[in-house]
């Protein structure tokens, strides 16, 4: 059942919701009855769960049982019009104040507005507008701190936020500071249950994040994400993803850099793909063209930065790509969601996630204990999975083809951990873990090799499995400064070589 058939329902029966949605009602008017009239109540509901239809009949009885206004805060353009028009449709006669609203002569005529945080704020700030018998307001996508801003023009109104993930936007300003209390909505898992939302199925490539940096917004900095994610492997990977999962399928992905984005569209053009390219630099015009187009073709490929994260909704995606690494458990969700709506016969949609952000929050849809975060934010975020714990956890498989230059062999497999835990249960040293592996890695090259030229060629194809054993080994001797794991690798293909030569002399 897609967001299209909720609000035809809607409709047709009267306004009818369904009954999460009815809960979410008498939840909040139940606060609205004993709480105080500022009040500041945040309720949270999953991308796609309906927060918009929830919180404009919210609006509807509220006006009809006070006969007060209600206003209803935004922090783009197009969630204002997205709102306006859904309230129109639950007959709420309201108006827009946005750039081209100076004054408000006419808002005896209305009951309800809906307005962008930063356009009210210059409004109220110049005193050119005043808005009068406001007794709610409801703020939109609450888990960015930009609406702090207005909460001393209404702190005698009742306040209810809603997000999707009640985690602050800056940890410094955390969300329990200025809600007195959070309401818990359906989770992601039953809302794909009753047919709600569609099932995503992740797919994850390991990546080494090592070269990333964290900026003052705790998140991965676009300059350090552009300098991996537009290198030629991190391209290469992202285009096998995509052929091997998604080929065909209406694709969205996600960048973090606006480079990156176009290197991944010459990417896919090169191959003869139908791409386009959208970030925050393209006119008005150039986006309703993009996509208009990205609607209407069923193979699109859609890559972006930043600009699709909110306000847009197209439930005919079918692939998610998240090319980049986040931080952000409201980011991550938000990705994922974009592809979450039912439509038509479309019940599951892919995530390729090229960014370890399945390890770091858990799978889209894993239950989260939200009341926990909510209140204690910090407590979440520091007991986050590190990236170097998730770097451990990698398991490196060599790749089909070079696998295929090894025809004679059959055990690839070598467990450093299990060498390690054995080495000093017998109580050796712990060199031996290495003089094992590369005696193994000798034994590849020489039984596929007819002589010690074709025995080098394809030691250098180990060169990816050698970087990860050591990895990994220095991580078992707690000792992995980049200066000694870099000379452990060059020692260890010397030493290979050098078996290799003693092998065929």
């Amino acid at each position: 059942m897609n967001n299209t058939t909720l609000t035809s329902k809607i409709k047709s029966n009267k306004k009818e919701l369904y009954d999460y949605q009815k809960e979410a009602l008498e939840q909040v008017f139940e606060r609205l009855e004993s709480k105080p009239d500022n009040y500041n109540l945040v309720y949270q509901l999953p991308t796609g769960g309906g927060k918009t239809v929830i919180f404009s009949e919210i609006a509807r009885s509220y006006i009809a049982k006070t006969n007060k206004k209600v206003l209803i805060l935004t922090h783009r353009i197009e969630l204002c019009n997205q709102t306006s028009k859904m309230l129109s449709e639950f007959n709420v006669n309201n108006k827009i104040i946005n750039s081209n609203v100076k004054e408000l002569d006419d808002q005896d005529q209305y009951m309800c507005f809906v307005a962008m945080v930063e356009t009210l704020k210059n409004r109220l700030n110049d005193d050119k507008l005043e808005l009068d018998q406001i007794g709610m307001v409801i703020i939109d996508e609450a888990h960015y701190n930009s609406f702090r801003k207005l909460f001393k023009y209404f702190d005698n109104c009742f306040i209810l936020g809603v997000t999707a993930t009640p985690l602050s936007s800056n940890m410094k300003l955390p969300m329990n500071e200025i809600y007195n209390e959070l309401l818990v909505g359906e989770p992601v898992l039953s809302l794909v249950e009753k047919g709600f939302l569609a099932k995503a199925n992740t797919y994850t490539y390991d990546v080494a994040l090592g070269t990333l940096k964290v900026g003052i917004n705790g998140d991965y900095t676009v300059k350090s994400s552009e300098e991996l994610y537009s290198n030629n492997l991190m391209q290469e990977k992202l285009l096998y993803g995509y052929e091997q999962k998604s080929k065909g399928k209406k694709t969205l992905i996600f960048n973090n850099g606006i480079n990156t984005s176009l290197h991944v569209y010459e990417t896919f053009k090169a191959e003869g793909y139908a791409v386009r390219h959208l970030d925050n630099t393209n006119s008005k015009q150039d986006r309703a063209d993009i996509l208009k187009w990205f609607k209407e073709t069923p193979d699109a490929i859609l890559t972006s930065v930043g600009i699709l994260t909110t306000g847009f909704d197209e439930p005919s995606v079918e692939t998610i790509i998240l090319n980049r690494a986040t931080k952000s458990i409201t980011l991550y969700y938000q990705m994922i969601g974009r592809g979450s709506r039912v439509f038509g016969h479309k019940k599951d949609f892919t995530v390729l996630d090229l960014g370890n952000n399945a390890a770091r929050f858990g799978l889209w849809g894993t239950p989260l204990n939200w009341q926990r975060i909510f209140n204690s934010p910090m407590y979440y975020l520091d007991n986050l999975i590190s990236d170097d714990e998730i770097e451990r956890q990698f398991s490196y498989q060599l790749p089909p083809e070079v696998l295929a230059e090894f025809p004679n062999s059959t055990d690839f497999s070598f467990d450093v951990k299990v060498e390690y835990d054995e080495a000093i249960k017998q109580g050796l040293k712990s060199k031996i873990v290495l003089d094992k592996s590369i005696e193994q890695h000798c034994k590849l090259c020489v039984e596929n090799s007819e002589d010690v030229f074709d025995a080098r060629i394809l030691s250098r194809l180990l060169n990816d499995d050698i970087s990860d054993r050591i990895k990994k080994y220095s991580y078992c001797i707690i000792k992995s400064t980049k200066n000694y794991v870099q000379w452990l690798e060059e020692d260890y293909k010397r030493r290979l070589s050098t078996m290799i030569n003693q092998s065929f002399s």
